[in-house]
């Protein structure tokens, strides 16, 4: 069992950064897949980043690509969203996940923390 905090949401303007962080509980964080995923008020769920269990392979989805970067660290079991050049569209909960097995843009991961809220103000 893994649990997941999420930290570091709030209210930013249009151009500026945030860095989400990610803290995952129990001594197994290196066996986990870690991935963000986003959710805007009356939008799906969709998937913003994923990195592998070893932190050498990233994926992003095309709309923060060049302005989002995701990392971890296996020593403190924690996984980063920095996140530059906000923009207003990127307003959501931002939720992170853990999966032991696969990595990258799919809905089974096995873990889900409860969210931190983001909002870019224009």
């Amino acid at each position: 069992q893994v649990q997941l905090v999420e930290s570091g949401g709030g209210l930013v303007q249009a151009g500026d950064s945030l860095r989400l962080s990610c803290a995952a509980s129990g001594n197994t964080f290196s066996l986990y897949a870690m991935g963000w995923f986003r959710q805007a008020p009356g939008k799906e769920r969709e998937f913003v980043a994923a990195i592998t269990w070893s932190g050498t392979g990233t994926n992003y989805v095309d709309s923060v690509k060049g302005r989002f970067t995701i990392s971890r660290d296996n020593a403190k079991k924690t996984v980063y969203l920095q996140m530059n050049s906000l923009k207003p569209n990127d307003t959501a909960i931002y939720y992170c996940a853990a999966d032991l097995h696969r990595w990258g843009d799919h809905r089974d991961y096995d873990y889900w923390g409860q969210g931190t809220r983001v909002t870019v103000s224009s």
